[in-house]
């Protein structure tokens, strides 16, 4: 593996400079699931307000890490969801659709993974 350089910028970006797991910038070699992973840790925490970064990126951080194929397109549908509707469904104050009702709903539900901090 070469070792991490950092570039000269704006004048020199070696292709030796590293990105995330090691691989050179021109590789082109991201791992989908990884993509769809960072997309989704994005996604999660920068919502629009701080209770949805705190509901909806706590639900990521706290879970993600055991999730397959199904529970990602899961919980990428629920980011396609406006904020309200998913603290809604979070604090039980409004019908969950049948859609997105099931195991991670409930496991969301349980808001056991939101940090709260002064």
């Amino acid at each position: 593996m070469a070792p991490l350089i950092a570039p000269r910028w704006p004048f020199e970006t070696p292709a030796r400079h590293l990105c995330l797991k090691g691989l050179a910038m021109n590789d082109n070699q991201i791992d989908p699931w990884d993509l769809r992973i960072r997309k989704a840790k994005y996604r999660a925490s920068h919502r629009g307000t701080k209770e949805s970064d705190l509901v909806v990126g706590g639900f990521f951080d706290r879970h993600h890490t055991t999730w397959d194929e199904a529970a990602l397109a899961w919980f990428e549908q629920l980011l396609e969801e406006q904020d309200v509707d998913i603290l809604a469904w979070a604090f039980g104050t409004a019908a969950v659709p049948a859609r997105l009702d099931g195991e991670q709903m409930q496991l969301l539900k349980k808001l056991d993974f939101v940090e709260v901090t002064k």
